[in-house]
C-alpha cells in the first residue's frame, strides 16, 4: 500500500444553527487516509458520519479545523474551486444510485466528465468504465431497464470515470439484496486491491469487515481511528 496521504483533517468541526440553538454536527475530529487504503466509518445515525463524508468530498465546509485533500488545503478554496476539485478527483458512491433516468447507462456515466471534454471523448471513456464493471453490453439501457445491482455498477462506473484520488460510499449495498450485495463489495474490493482509495459509510459490520481498518464515530467525535 502506498503511505502518501490522500485525506488529512485535523481538528475538524461542523457547527450548524437551529434557532437560537448550536449543533455540534463534528467536534474536533482528526483523521489520516493513505492512498490504496480501504476505511469502513461507522457509528449511529447522528454520529456525525454523514457530516463528515459531505466535508470530505467537498460539499460542505468546517466551521474551524484543517481538511487536506492530496496536499492541498480545501478550507482555502472559493466554492467555485471546491466544485472543481470534487469532479475531478473525488467519486461518490450513494446508496439510492442517484441516476438520471432519462438518460441511458453510458450517458450517466459520462456526465461528470462532459464539461471538460467533448462528448465523444466522454462517451468513449463511460464506455471504458463501463467495461470495467462488467456493464459493456447494457450501455444503451436506461436505469429503469437494469436490476439494482446493475444500477449500483453503472454508479461505480460513474464514480471511477474521472479517476478520483478516493471513493466515497455512503450504504452502496443498501437498497440491494443479500447476493447482490456482496457482488458490489466484491467490486468495490478488487478496486482497492488495484489501487484505489476507498471510504465506505455503513451499519453494516460485516460489510466492516472487508476494510483494512474501521473507525467509529459517535456525538461528532471519532472514537476509534
Amino acid at each position: 500500500m502506498n503511505a502518501q496521504p490522500v485525506i488529512e483533517v485535523e481538528a475538524l468541526s461542523r457547527e450548524y444553527r437551529m434557532g437560537a440553538a448550536t449543533v455540534h454536527a463534528l467536534r474536533g475530529v482528526t483523521l489520516t487516509i493513505q492512498a490504496g487504503e480501504f476505511v469502513a466509518l461507522m457509528g449511529a445515525s447522528g454520529s456525525g458520519k454523514s457530516t463528515l463524508l459531505h466535508l470530505l468530498g467537498c460539499l460542505d465546509t468546517a466551521t474551524s479545523g484543517h481538511y487536506r485533500l492530496e496536499g492541498r488545503e480545501v478550507s482555502a478554496l472559493s466554492s467555485d474551486e471546491r466544485a472543481r476539485l470534487r469532479n475531478q478527483r473525488i467519486g461518490f458512491i450513494f446508496q439510492n444510485f442517484n441516476l438520471l433516468p432519462r438518460l441511458s447507462a453510458l450517458e450517466n456515466v459520462a456526465l461528470p466528465l462532459l464539461y471538460r471534454k467533448n462528448t465523444h471523448a466522454a462517451h468513449r471513456e463511460a464506455a471504458q468504465a463501463l467495461a470495467r464493471v462488467g456493464l459493456a453490453e447494457r450501455a444503451h439501457h436506461p436505469p429503469n431497464a437494469l436490476s439494482g445491482g446493475e444500477r449500483q455498477r453503472v454508479a461505480i462506473a460513474r464514480a471511477l470515470v474521472t479517476q478520483p484520488a478516493i471513493l466515497l460510499a455512503d450504504e452502496p449495498t443498501g437498497n440491494l439484496d443479500s447476493a447482490t450485495g456482496a457482488d458490489i463489495m466484491a467490486l468495490l474490493s478488487e478496486l482497492v486491491r488495484e489501487g484505489r482509495t476507498l471510504l465506505l459509510v455503513t451499519h453494516d459490520a460485516a460489510l466492516a469487515a472487508h476494510a483494512h481498518r474501521q473507525l467509529r464515530m459517535r456525538d461528532g467525535r471519532m472514537v476509534t481511528a
